[in-house]
Order: structure tokens, then sequence, then C-alpha cells
């Protein structure tokens, strides 16, 4: 590499992820393939359009590619429609939107300060802004309250309703969340970004064949490149004719809000890398990885019960868990600045009606997926427990956390990074 500025600090970012525990629940460590493909010679080709339809000569090689990661998805997941295009997680969000409903249509999502992701309708966001946006939250104790849920509904008839979460630890029933839409004739998509590989696992109830449409980014719990797919049933219709928004008609409607709906060319390099993930999801292997992850975010919560720690809703049904930390005398802020200084990567996040600021709330947000993809099992996430409560009793002590940084680097070096 010529630019040596640059690899150095490539460089640098490796060995931090090396020396030390990541915990973002939405952070993974992708495979060399993974990452052979994302930085492939593909990067070089514009292929506007879809395969057999592309503004451009030349795509023979990118339609193989497209279609391999669109037939792979729909195999993985169960769904006959896959568009593989959308750049990441927020776009392909929008794209539903864009599909679905118009501006000034109310929609409805669950709110980012008690689980929710911005593009569910915060109101800063576009889903906020362009949308009448109304948002449910959980219960005191910080489970889903589909009574509450059903209930707005029936008040507000939103025309699409967003299921999914980013911060929440339980499963999600989508069953109910299908007749809470169909009591009032509203759309409803999901958003499994964070499950997606629990969902493929067994680990989590798959919402395909109950929700209109299925969004996942592919850099989560289904360890790819960033990326995002956008799922569902029903037959493509012309594409130079503009559809009505029926089911049937889902996969047209798709991808339109794609393009020309909302991006231009796709990224091919991101499709590939995409395509390779997919493939090892396909095996068996992965659906052990899925299970794994669940086994030690469960094993860890226990362990910080045990500990003293209060965990939203009291444990965790899936990779991550939220913690409180206002019984250990800090905020979420100060808990995350410690933890990194020791080595231990996690967020800052609010809990449940929470009292204090989103920018520096009450808890923090972390996960097992990358630690899993590593290797740890159930002994790992014991001294992981450990190491989190010590760093939190620490928390002023620089010195303490540096040494602590120090014995977390020796033991995270027994479980190299993928390579």
């Amino acid at each position: 590499m010529d630019d040596t500025q640059i690899w150095d600090l490539i460089q640098q970012e490796e060995d931090r992820q090396a020396s030390g525990l990541e915990m973002i629940p939405s952070e993974n460590h992708s495979s060399v393939a993974v990452r052979r493909a994302s930085g492939s010679i593909l990067t070089d080709k514009y292929s506007e359009g879809y395969p057999g339809m592309r503004y451009y000569a030349g795509c023979q090689i990118v339609d193989k590619v497209e279609n391999l990661a669109r037939d792979r998805a729909k195999q993985l997941f169960g769904v006959t429609h896959a568009n593989v295009q959308p750049h990441s997680g927020s776009p392909a969000n929008q794209a539903i939107y864009f599909a679905l409903v118009d501006p000034g249509d109310t929609v409805m999502g669950m709110s980012l300060y008690f689980g929710g992701h911005m593009t569910h309708g915060l109101k800063v966001n576009f889903s906020g802004t362009y949308y009448k946006s109304v948002q449910y939250t959980t219960d005191k104790h910080g489970y889903m309250d589909y009574e509450a849920i059903a209930a707005m509904a029936a008040k507000e008839k939103p025309r699409l309703i967003m299921a999914g979460t980013t911060a929440y630890p339980r499963i999600i029933d989508w069953q109910k969340l299908r007749e809470i839409a169909d009591s009032v004739g509203a759309w409803l998509a999901a958003d499994i970004s964070h499950i997606s590989g629990l969902v493929v696992a067994g680990v989590h109830p798959s919402p395909i064949g109950i929700v209109d449409v299925t969004m996942t980014t592919t850099h989560k719990t289904l360890r790819g490149p960033r990326g995002a797919m956008i799922l569902c049933n029903g037959d493509p219709s012309d594409p130079l004719k503009k559809p009505e928004r029926t089911k049937e008609n889902l996969p047209s409607l798709i991808d339109r809000a794609i393009i020309p709906g909302l991006q231009g060319g796709p990224h091919n390099h991101q499709t590939a890398a995409i395509a390779v993930a997919l493939d090892e999801a396909l095996q068996p292997s992965f659906k052990e990885y899925g299970k794994q992850i669940a086994i030690n975010a469960k094993k860890l919560s226990e362990e910080l019960l045990s500990r003293g720690f209060e965990l939203v809703t009291g444990g965790t049904d899936n990779h991550l868990m939220v913690i409180d930390l206002t019984n250990k005398g800090l905020s979420g802020k100060q808990g995350e600045t410690a933890l990194s200084k020791a080595g231990i990567t996690v967020n800052k996040n609010t809990v449940p009606f929470d009292p204090r600021s989103p920018f520096d709330p009450s808890g923090i947000r972390l996960g097992t997926p990358a630690l899993t993809t590593r290797g740890m099992k159930e002994a790992e996430m014991v001294q992981v427990a450990d190491w989190i409560a010590d760093a939190v009793a620490h928390h002023k002590d620089d010195k303490h956390l540096a040494t602590l940084h120090e014995e977390i680097t020796k033991f995270a070096k027994k479980f190299p990074l993928p390579r």
C-alpha cells in the first residue's frame, strides 16, 4: 500500500480491535473472504439498474454477482424476492417508506429512547419530518406493551407500522404486531438488522410470512459487510409501469423505491461481500454460531445480575443487554468511558423513562456477537463480567483502568480476529 499514513491507521485500528473486547451489539468481525470481496476491483464498476436491466454496458459479470447475492438471500430467509442494493440500513428503511406511504401519512414505530431506531419515526429524522410520526414506548419494566401499541394504532390509524429495535433485549411477537396492523389496515415492516443472524439460527422467531416487508443490515449478527437488504414476497411487475400498492406488487414497489427512487448505482464490491456473507450464513456452522451468541448473552447477563447490575427487563433473550448504571453511582457516558479505558468497547444508551439526557444517559448497551465470533463461550463470559464490574467500580481510577487494559489485552490476544 503506497499511502503509508492510511495503512498505518488501518493497522492501528486492527490492533485496537485485537487488543480489546468489542461489545457494541451492532458490531461484529467479518471474515477475510468478506473483506477481500469488499476491497475488490468490483468497486470500479457502475451498474445502475438491476441484472438484465442496466443503464450501462459491461455489467455481465456484476449481474452474476448480484444474482448470486439475491438467490442466497432468498434461500436463507425463505422469500421470493430480495433487493441487495441498499447502501445501508437507514436508506433501506427510507426506501420502505418511499414505496408504501406518501409524505404526510401517519407512520408508527418504537421510540428511539425506548429501544427503537431513529428511522422508525424520530422527529429530527426523515421518518419523523416527512411523515406524521407517532411513537410507542415500553412499559416501566422495559417490555413491549402490545395492548398499549394496539390502543395507539386504533387512535392514530397509521398507514405503516415499523417494527424492530436496536436496544431491546427480548423476543418480539410478530404475530401480535400483525394483528395490530391488520386491525387498522396498516402495512407492517420488520427491521431485523440486529437479530437477523439469530433469526437464521432459529434463536429468534422470523417475521417472514407474517410482516409485509423485512429489512436487515448485513453487518451485525449476520456478520457481513456494511450494507442492507429488503426482503418480501410477491411477483415483480413491468418495471416501466408504476405499480399499485398491493402485496403482490411489493417486489416492484421496493425495487422502484431503491432505483430510480432513492439511489443510483449499487456498490458492486459491497454486493459481492454480501453474497459471501450469505453463503457463510447458509452453512450449518453459522446456526451454531448464532445459538452461541444467545447462550453467551444469557450467561453474561446472569453474571452481571449476580454482581449487582440492574439490567433492563432483568436479562436478555437475544444478543444484547442494556444496563442501568444508576445504582452504581455513574452515568452511561462515564461507564462507556471507563470501560473503553479498560479495553472494553460498549456504547452509552438510554433506559426506559430515562431522566437523563440522551447525550449522557443512565445506561450502557453491550452484546456478545463479536466476542462469539472470536470463539469465546460461557467461561469467558464469567471473566468478562468480572472485568466490567471491576472497571465500573474503579471508573475514576485511570491507573487501575490502564492495568486492567493490559490484563484484557493478554486475554484478547488468545482469541484472534478472523484471518
